[in-house]
């Protein structure tokens, strides 16, 4: 059965899945056979044993296991790699708070030391991990000074 995966605890190692039927089924960490930690929004493939998941792998055939928003991840990674200093890729993801005290303190050097590591981060960060945290940061409803990590 096809699935997504809606949250796992690292510290309990268990999580909770969605299935395709609109059932929830529950999942040990020692039932996930992928080689990457399961992330919240990950499609997977699985097979339901009453209200449990067992033999969970991620799902194969989708370019992107989380659909994506209206945020693009090479949008802000050129925003911060290039204008990153005065705050660009912060007025991109919606925290406007942040991209202000960016352009109100560039002079100091900070902001550019501070973006280099957003972005680097950014660029690390697997395609799923970055729609997750989109879509995690636009839930939580962002505020001028939210902060997307």
């Amino acid at each position: 059965m096809k699935g997504q995966i809606l949250d796992f605890s690292v510290q309990k190692n268990e999580g909770i899945i969605s299935g395709a039927d609109g059932a929830r089924y529950t999942f040990a960490g020692s039932e996930w056979k992928g080689d990457a930690q399961p992330n919240r929004g990950m499609w997977v493939d699985f097979d339901a044993q009453g209200a449990n998941a067992a033999g969970i792998y991620r799902a194969l055939g989708q370019a992107s296991s989380v659909p994506r928003g209206n945020k693009s991840k090479a949008a802000a990674t050129l925003w911060g790699v290039f204008l990153g200093g005065f705050g660009a890729h912060k007025f991109y993801m919606g925290s406007w708070g942040w991209g202000i005290v960016y352009l109100l303190t560039f002079w100091l050097y900070i902001p550019f030391i501070v973006s280099t590591v957003e972005w680097i981060r950014c660029v690390l960060m697997s395609d799923d991990e970055f729609y997750a945290k989109v879509a995690d940061f636009q839930n939580q409803n962002p505020v001028p000074f939210s902060f997307f990590w």
